[in-house]
Formats: structure tokens, C-alpha cells, sequence
């Protein structure tokens, strides 16, 4: 498909859903009152251009009275014209919060929906950085948007009332050649004209080159933050290793890319804005030289050569728009290709979703057990890492996962919670599969104790007593009063307490079918003991599903899940009897 059609394509996917979306009534009528007012302001240019005229004509002439009746007049069209410039500001910025806090929204539904995100994390195709997509590219988008869109409308309004006036005022030019002289009616028209249409052809082969700079230096910054931010939720486990040093490499590394991007912009920047800001300049005196013969002649008066300078300006302004806006529109067109580009990772993770892609999770109302069949699970790059899964486990059984590290263990998880979008087979669960996975790294949100305890319910879905209960029975009876404290509790809390912290949570939850992912792995024997205890204690009639390695947690389940490695390296899965745990 042709480049343009294809950007031209994607700009819509982007643009046309919240202008038909639930706020469309609002957004149009803030719209059409930016266009209004954005018409209202080239209305009271026109009238200042008309100012202009007979106040210079004043100061010509030394007409005292008009002078002092023209200032007057200006005060009224300066009044109007900053109260039209105020609120075209204030409206542009209410369409902008508006329209960007829609996209924000869906996007984040979007996203989020189905573990999205998780799948475009697997795939990796165009999904780098989405926090910033999200965060800043919309920003960006929605603001860029109306002020290239306005901005050309204000420019065509502009040209389409100043032409005629310019055309007026200019007069013929004879120009003699060869004997022959031949009369140019207009022709500051076509000086403008010209003008700008060399000017726009020399801004665009300069600025070409800024489009995929800008859209590197966007994914480089954002790279560079995110590394940044990573190394501050891993702090400690860099402090342990002593991998300063290291880290301060891969900063420099991350960061280098910035600066040599940034040169090279400041290089191609420092060019064009070599041409525009000569272009700018030569506009202010150009229309003098060119409309001095008419005025020395005495054909027009002072004002009438003000006024010329004046229009020609507007009509070489909104002609040469494109050139003011290069740098606006190479940002813009790489923040369009970018949010595209993650919009088509969430569409495709969407289509992969309703299609079924990998292995298939499948509600029966007619069982009450959880069945594997024929499952077989991949990696990423293709390569098959368990087959030839069959197994059926009861309501209330418990049953250990065990096989040596990468054989499969926790993508088997993945495959029953549906978020493993490579294999094939069915996962059969029952109607009402109330579950809860708890991995060895617990995820801990930003916010108070109670709010981490209680994930991922609603913060206020539990009593206080509640929380403060499932504490002390967990061994945190010490935070039971800190439940409102606002904290980073992830990196406050030591991994075994972080452990014991979603422990608690399973037993507020009481899931039906919990499955515990080397969830006690930073714990010391008796206090996992203590764990499983309680667990069979509360949760009566759960069924639990534990991956580990330690030989004594066999003693609280009655079935092993085995994988094993064949001859060829792929693992098998052997369901084994309470007899071989004994």
C-alpha cells in the first residue's frame, strides 16, 4: 500500500472515533466555537488592515481630529480582539482535556482488556514504551492536531480575505520589455504567490530529514526514562550485586542515543530555522521595495503603502503557513506514526484474542473440575516447551507441579489463567472459576497497606478487622496498624514479606482454585509450613495448585504434576498418584 494512503488511513482510525463517539455533541459544538472564534479573529485583522490605511493617511495629512478619532477606534478593535484571542484559548484548551482524556480512557480499556498488554509484552511488535504512548504521545497528538488543523483553516480564511484586498490596493505595474509594456494587474498577488511557493519547496527539502528524527528522539527519550525507572524499582538488587557501574553504562549507553539524535535535529534544525527566520525577514521589507514605485510616484498615499505591506504579509503569511508549521507537523507526523503503531499492536493482540490464537480457555457450565487437553505449549521464537499435557483435577484436590527450571512450569499457569498466547489445546474450566495465582514476585501497587493487601479488589472491600486479621495470622501482625500509610510497599517490604503479604491476600479472597508459583520461596521451612497450615485451614474445599521444590510441601498435597524431558528435549507431563508422593 502506498505510504501516504496508508498514514492517511491510520490518521483516521485515529481521529474519526471521538468525533462520533458519546461526547460528540460536545466536541463539535467546541469545535465549530474554536472555528467561529478562530474566524472572528482574520475578521478583526481585515478591520485593523482597514485601520491601518486611514490612521497613516492621519499622520500624513496632520489631521489631528482623525488621528485621535483612529486611536479611539483601535482601543474598541484591540478590546474585541483580545477578548475573541482569550477565550479562542480557553475553548482550544477545553477540546484538548477533553478529547485527550477520552483517548486516554479508551485506550487504557483497550489495553488493559483481555491482558492485551501482556500480549503485545510477548510479541514485542511496536508496543516499546506504551506508558509514553499513553501519557505523552496523546498529549501530543490532540494538541498538535488543532493547532496544525486550526492553524491551516485560519491560513485559508486569511489568503481568501486578503487576496482580494491585496489585489485592489496593489494596482497594475507596467513592465516594459523589448519596446512593449505590458500592464500586471495584481501583482503583489502574484509576487506573494511566488514567494511562498519557493519558500514552502526550500522549507520542505530542509525539514524532510526532521519527520524520522523526531520520531527517534521520542523512542530514545522514553527508553532512557524507562531504564531509569526500572533501576529504581530494582535498587536493591542492584546495591546487592554492586552493578553500579554497570548500570551507569547501560545509562550512558541509553542516554548517548539521545544526544546524537538531539545533534543531529539541532543540526538540521539550525538550517531550516537558517532559512525561515532569512525567509521572515525578507517578508518585512519586501513589500515596501516592491510597492515604493506606486508610492513615490504619488499613486497611493502613505497608508495606502502600510496597507499594502500589511495584506501582503497576511497573504504571504497564510501562504507560507506550511513553512511556520514544518517543525510542528515533523513532531506531529511522528507522534501519528508511533500511536499508530500501537494502536495496530492492540488491534492485532485483539484479533489474536477473538480468534483463539494459542491455547483456548473454555467455560463449561456441565463440569466442575479443571481440564487440560491436548495441551501443548511454545515460546515467543517457536519452539515447543511442553506437549502432550492431559490431566483433569477435582474441585478441593491439591496437586504439586515440580520439574526442573524452564521445563514449563509457570507458562502452564500462564495457560490456565489464558494469558499464554502460544500452543494450542483447551483448558477447560468450570462455570464459576473463582481463582486466585499468586507468583513468587507479588505485585504491589502504588498506594497504602490496605490497598496492597486487598488487590486487586477495591481497597475498601474489606474491614478493617478483616485486614488486620489476615495480617497476624500471616506473621505481619507489626503493619496491622499501618494499613492508611501511603508507601512504595514493594520496596519497603523484604521479599518473604511481600510473600506473606499476598498469602493474606489469598486468605481474604477465599478463592476456589488457588495456584501458588514458588509463593513461598523466600520463607524458611516452618514458617511455609505454617503457611500451607493455614491455607488448609481457610480455604476448606479449594482446590491448590502449588509449583515447588521443596520436598516437604508434598506432605500438603495429594497428586504430583511431573515434566519431565524427553529424548528430544521437549518436556512430558506425567500425572502421578498419591501413592508415589508417599
Amino acid at each position: 500500500m502506498d505510504k501516504g494512503k496508508k498514514f492517511r488511513r491510520d490518521l483516521w482510525a485515529l481521529l474519526h472515533p471521538y468525533w462520533t463517539s458519546e461526547e460528540r455533541r460536545s466536541a463539535w459544538l467546541l469545535l465549530i466555537a474554536n472555528i467561529v472564534l478562530t474566524l472572528g479573529m482574520v475578521y478583526m485583522s481585515v478591520l485593523f488592515n482597514e485601520w491601518y490605511n486611514a490612521f497613516y493617511n492621519s499622520l500624513q495629512d496632520k489631521a489631528k481630529a482623525v488621528f485621535f478619532q483612529q486611536i479611539g477606534r483601535f482601543c474598541v478593535l484591540a478590546t474585541i480582539y483580545i477578548v475573541i484571542g482569550v477565550y479562542r484559548i480557553y475553548l482550544n484548551q477545553m477540546l484538548q482535556i477533553r478529547w485527550r482524556r477520552w483517548l486516554t480512557d479508551r485506550y487504557l480499556r483497550d489495553w488493559l482488556a483481555e491482558r492485551t498488554y501482556y500480549r503485545m509484552q510477548l510479541k514485542g511488535d511496536g508496543t516499546d514504551n506504551p506508558d509514553q504512548r499513553i501519557a505523552e504521545d496523546f498529549r501530543l497528538f490532540v494538541d498538535e492536531t488543532l493547532s496544525l488543523g486550526l492553524g491551516l483553516l485560519n491560513a485559508a480564511v486569511t489568503l481568501g480575505s486578503f487576496v482580494g484586498i491585496l489585489w485592489i490596493i496593489s494596482g497594475p505595474l507596467d513592465v516594459p520589455i523589448g519596446g512593449t509594456t505590458y500592464v500586471i494587474y495584481g501583482y503583489m498577488v502574484w509576487v506573494a504567490v511566488v514567494y511562498a511557493i519557493v519558500g514552502t519547496w526550500l522549507t520542505h527539502k530542509i525539514g524532510k530529514p526532521l519527520i524520522p528524527l523526531n520520531f527517534n528522539q521520542q523512542k530514545y527519550e522514553a527508553d532512557f526514562r524507562f531504564n531509569l525507572v526500572r533501576f529504581r524499582e530494582n535498587s536493591e538488587g542492584v546495591a546487592l550485586y554492586h552493578g553500579e557501574e554497570d548500570e551507569l553504562r547501560g545509562f550512558r549507553s541509553r542516554f548517548a542515543s539521545v544526544v546524537d539524535n538531539w545533534w543531529a535535529i539541532m543540526k538540521r534544525q539550525k538550517l531550516l530555522t537558517f532559512f525561515t527566520i532569512g525567509y521572515s525577514q525578507a517578508a518585512v521589507v519586501f513589500p515596501f521595495v516592491v510597492g515604493a514605485p506606486r508610492y513615490f510616484s504619488g499613486a497611493i498615499q502613505l497608508g495606502g503603502l502600510i496597507q499594502i505591506s500589511n495584506a501582503f504579509g497576511q497573504v504571504q503569511g497564510a501562504l507560507s503557513w506550511f513553512i511556520d508549521a514544518y517543525t510542528t507537523f515533523a513532531s506531529w507526523r511522528a507522534t501519528v506514526e508511533r500511536l499508530t503503531g500501537f494502536r495496530t499492536a492492540i488491534v492485532t493482540a485483539e484479533e489474536e484474542s477473538r480468534a483463539g490464537v494459542g491455547p483456548v480457555v473454555v467455560p463449561e457450565a456441565t463440569i466442575a473440575s479443571l481440564v487440560l487437553h491436548n495441551l501443548k505449549l511454545g515460546l515467543p521464537m517457536g519452539r515447543v516447551l511442553l506437549s502432550g499435557v492431559n490431566a483433569e483435577l477435582k474441585a478441593g484436590e491439591r496437586v504439586i507441579v515440580r520439574g526442573p527450571s524452564g521445563s514449563g512450569k509457570s507458562t502452564l499457569f500462564r495457560a490456565i489463567a489464558g494469558i499464554w498466547p502460544f500452543g494450542s489445546g483447551e483448558v477447560k474450566l468450570p462455570q464459576k472459576f473463582r481463582s486466585l495465582f499468586l507468583p513468587q514476585r507479588p505485585y504491589f501497587p502504588i498506594g497504602t497497606l490496605r490497598q496492597a493487601v486487598s488487590y486487586p479488589a477495591a481497597p475498601e472491600a474489606f474491614s478493617d478487622a478483616q485486614l488486620r486479621n489476615a495480617l497476624v495470622l500471616t506473621g505481619l501482625g507489626h503493619l496491622a496498624d499501618r494499613l492508611d500509610e501511603q508507601q512504595n510497599w514493594g520496596q519497603q517490604l523484604s521479599g518473604g514479606e511481600q510473600q506473606r503479604v499476598a498469602i493474606a491476600r489469598a486468605l481474604l479472597h477465599k478463592p476456589a482454585w488457588l495456584f501458588l508459583d514458588e509463593a513461598t520461596s523466600a520463607l524458611d521451612e516452618p514458617s511455609q509450613t505454617h503457611v500451607y497450615e493455614l491455607l488448609t485451614k481457610n480455604l476448606k474445599g479449594a482446590a491448590i495448585i502449588s509449583i515447588a521444590h521443596r520436598s516437604a510441601l508434598a506432605d500438603f498435597h495429594g497428586k504430583l504434576w511431573e515434566l519431565k524431558p524427553d529424548r528430544e528435549g521437549t518436556m512430558k507431563f506425567i500425572v502421578s498418584s498419591e501413592a508415589v508422593l508417599a
